[in-house]
């Protein structure tokens, strides 16, 4: 009886260490990839302060990168040293830890539509599959704001995963959004930008670019979160809650984080980036939102 216990436990730690084995071999390979990149040709970053004022806003309302690489853009250490590792939002200025003097505008845009760095390797946690389809303008405007900033000192660790983290990348769970896009083939959206203003066609791009189907699924029906401990988010579409507020309700839910009953919105959902939009994006996205298809989903508020 020893000997077959004895056995089986050999046998079990054999197949742990085969399955840390594959689990750190997968990871590793998509983390190492190389990706290239069709040249941009659509670029034109200025210094002009007009172009800067409009990246300002993309970069605080619009992208969020607020969010994660915190108010100055000196980054932060987005996931804490745990299970999952060590991830960090690098610093986006010229500052000691800053990556902007290494990147060239055509680095920067190939790091912001398409999640990949300077060296060809993929981006952790970048939102690319939204941020691909922003138009060559918005690009080049968010680049002039890039390069405009003070520099900031401050330096992170690198990110590193952990055992949990390497799972999740072997999982295929959207934490690698270079492997989902098209390196090759130039978006119609890109193409089509719609004119600024209150309309339901610049609200589909503000939607797309702005993150929300990242989080509220790709029909905005809501899904459970990919960071520990969030709540999932809430279904957007005419068939959740929102369905029955007004407009007022919306635009005063994105400037107070607050619902119309009075109950506070999760301060996962990046409201307060929200609230910086304009009242004619408002408007937009709004007009947008109540256009999309209804669509059912367990997903709470």
């Amino acid at each position: 009886m020893k000997k077959w216990i004895k056995r089986i436990a050999v046998g079990v730690v054999s197949l742990i260490v085969l399955l840390v084995a594959v689990v750190f071999g997968v990871s590793e390979s998509r983390m190492r990839r190389t990706y290239d990149v069709a040249a941009v040709t659509g670029l034109n970053v200025t210094k002009d302060p007009a172009q800067i004022a409009r990246g300002e806003h993309l970069v605080k309302a619009v992208a969020k990168c607020a969010d994660c690489h915190t108010a100055d853009l000196g980054g932060k250490v987005f996931i804490e040293p745990g299970p999952m590792g060590t991830v960090s939002a690098s610093n986006l200025t010229t500052g000691k830890g800053g990556v902007l003097a290494a990147y060239s505008d055509a680095q920067l845009e190939t790091a912001i539509r398409h999640g990949v760095r300077s060296n060809g390797r993929p981006l952790l946690i970048m939102p690319s599959d939204e941020y691909q389809h922003l138009g060559d303008a918005d690009v080049s405007a968010i680049i002039a704001y890039l390069r405009a900033l003070p520099p900031v000192n401050r330096e992170l660790p690198r990110t590193k995963l952990g055992p949990i983290g390497r799972v999740v990348v072997t999982t295929g769970a959207p934490i690698i959004p270079a492997a989902n896009i098209d390196h090759e083939t130039v978006p119609a959206s890109r193409a089509a930008v719609p004119p600024v203003g209150p309309t339901r066609e610049y609200g589909q791009y503000l939607v797309s670019v702005g993150g929300c189907r990242g989080c509220h699924g790709p029909e905005l029906a809501g899904q459970a979160s990919f960071e520990p401990g969030a709540p999932p988010s809430a279904n957007i579409t005419p068939a959740g809650p929102m369905g029955r507020w007004s407009e007022a309700d919306f635009v005063r839910a994105m400037r107070t984080g607050a619902r119309p009953d009075g109950s506070k919105i999760a301060e996962f959902m990046p409201w307060r980036s929200m609230a910086t939009h304009t009242d004619d994006e408002l408007r937009a996205i709004w007009l947008y939102l109540r256009s999309v298809p209804r669509v059912a989903s367990s997903a709470k508020s």
